[in-house]
């Protein structure tokens, strides 16, 4: 007996189901991560360099930096880095990766996404935030600090690689390289460039321009109409969750040496649970405007006839 195949008509495809849901918004999301991490920026500020205690504290842990001497040999290669050369070599680096890939306008995105938060820390740390006298007669710097250029940059090269290397590897990239930004935190405290309010403002700082950017991007794509209530909410709490947690932890450290060494693992927490927390909105940002978000509907079904 013949078997006969041929195409059902389009009226044969079977409706929807009802309980399809509508897809999640990537745009609501990336707006309370911007809002998020802005108030924990705004939270480090007031509570470690607007407060008493916040300045006494971190500038014990300034002098033990300075009295540690050759026992953070871990953290010199920091010290022997030319950021402006570095910033550069990344810069080449992503035009290099856009013209691969025959993505220019990506490049440009990475290297703005690049530039933008280090521009608006330095502008913030010159001419916006001061930091008031302790009256510390040990040798502290009084100079503003906040946020760390160091660590700025160490999160903003991160995140530009991430955008403009191929979004399958993104997960990867954010994981790998938080690594990487954790040590140039905690080397920065160790060395006594800055303290442990410093850092994790720098990561702050770059995570909510990197939001901002990509919520813009994201608004311009087409999107979904349901608000998802938990990770918007992760995304407006957990960060400054994050200050707070660690100014109690700094707080209770006794001693210069317990705080020294709060300071550096904190540093490095938290600037892991930065980058950790911005992996979950950026994931599946298409930063790409030559990435096509039209998808192919599937063949209709074959019916078997015998």
């Amino acid at each position: 007996m013949a078997v006969i195949l041929f195409e059902a008509p389009p009226t044969a495809r079977p409706a929807r189901h009802a309980l399809v849901t509508r897809a999640a918004s990537r745009t609501a999301v990336l707006l309370a991560g911007t809002a998020g991490f802005a108030l924990a920026f705004v939270a480090a500020y007031l509570l470690f360099v607007r407060t008493e205690a916040g300045r006494s504290v971190e500038n014990g842990v300034v002098r033990s930096a300075q009295s540690a001497g050759s026992t953070v040999s871990w953290a010199q290669p920091l010290a022997d880095l030319d950021l402006v050369v570095v910033l550069g070599g990344v810069a080449v680096l992503l035009v290099v990766i856009s013209l691969l890939r025959r993505r220019f306008a990506l490049g440009v995105t990475a290297l703005i996404l690049l530039a933008a938060p280090l521009v608006v820390a330095q502008l913030l740390k010159l001419y916006v935030l001061d930091r008031p006298s302790t009256g510390d007669r040990l040798g502290v710097a009084a100079h503003n600090s906040f946020p760390s250029g160091h660590v700025s940059a160490a999160m903003a090269v991160l995140l530009a690689l991430a955008i403009v290397l191929p979004r399958r590897f993104r997960l990867q990239v954010l994981v790998a390289g938080g690594v990487g930004v954790a040590w140039v935190a905690a080397a920065a405290v160790a060395l006594g460039w800055h303290r442990l309010s410093d850092t994790v403002g720098g990561c702050l700082l770059v995570a909510a321009v990197t939001c901002a950017g990509a919520a813009v991007v994201s608004a311009r794509r087409p999107d979904g109409d349901r608000v998802p209530l938990v990770p918007v909410l992760c995304g407006l709490l957990a960060p400054p969750a994050l200050v707070l947690a660690g100014f109690a932890v700094l707080a209770t450290a006794t001693s210069g040496a317990a705080q020294f060494v709060a300071a550096m693992v904190l540093a490095a927490l938290s600037a892991m649970a930065v980058v950790l927390l911005l992996t979950g909105p950026l994931r599946r940002v298409a930063f790409d405007p030559a990435e096509s978000r039209i998808r192919l509907s599937a063949p209709a079904p074959l019916t078997r006839c015998r």
